[in-house]
């Protein structure tokens, strides 16, 4: 678990904008589209594409509180999950040209 947790810190830490994912998830795959129409550089992690996935989603619940996906970072603030992203939509330009993700 202590892997897991640094591993998912690391994530959170070297990347502007983090979306901790899975491939089959339609509220994951909505939150990408945003980010994507936005122009926003995003790291995307796909949980169940990689080894340790499961653990890593279980490090992030310990880090935020939230263990459904999305769960995203913008500037190592987590910002939540689709419905969270969504309710941001007209402030995403500004909060990703300050984390330096546009």
């Amino acid at each position: 678990m202590a892997a897991a947790k640094t591993q998912a810190q690391a994530y959170i830490d070297n990347n502007a904008v983090v979306v901790f994912s899975k491939s089959y998830c339609p509220y994951c795959t909505s939150s990408k589209k945003l980010l994507r129409e936005t122009g926003a550089n995003a790291e995307v992690v796909e949980l169940d594409q990689i080894e340790g996935g499961s653990a890593i989603q279980d490090a992030l619940e310990e880090i935020s509180g939230q263990r459904t996906v999305p769960n995203i970072y913008i500037k190592q603030k987590h910002i939540g999950g689709n419905s969270d992203l969504q309710s941001l939509k007209a402030q995403l330009p500004a909060l990703l040209k300050d984390a330096g993700a546009l």
